[in-house]
């Protein structure tokens, strides 16, 4: 296994789905940039509640960053061609909605204080 971080673009819509056992999970495609001019799938399944919730939140071609448990696959295009390909467990997920939040929380101006101090 291999402990990654990938950013890119939702491909799709998330789904959500139930296990045999009943538990809950999501599965989504995540469309990073390869660094070479290329595009990478990164098919996606988060279990935790946080990472689920944040998942169905986004859309299509919203930004998103990852972080989890990767595994390198290979596929095969309509044309035949290998395509490499990632298999992610996602632990954490970061949306431009949380970096929002959190830049709110630190830029709020800290409450007046009285003229003790208090």
């Amino acid at each position: 296994m291999i402990d990654g971080l990938i950013g890119g673009r939702v491909y799709g819509k998330s789904a959500e789905r139930q296990g045999q056992g009943g538990k809950a999970y999501v599965t989504t495609k995540v469309l990073a940039p390869a660094g070479d001019g290329e595009s990478l799938f990164v098919n996606v399944i988060a279990f935790s509640d946080e990472a689920r919730a944040a998942l169905l939140a986004l859309d299509d071609g919203d930004s998103v960053a990852l972080s989890g448990t990767l595994t390198p696959k290979i596929w095969t295009d309509k044309n035949g061609d290998a395509r490499p390909a990632l298999d992610m467990v996602a632990h954490a997920v970061l949306t431009p909605y949380h970096i929002d939040r959190k830049r709110q929380a630190v830029q709020q101006p800290s409450a007046p204080t009285g003229a003790d101090g208090l």
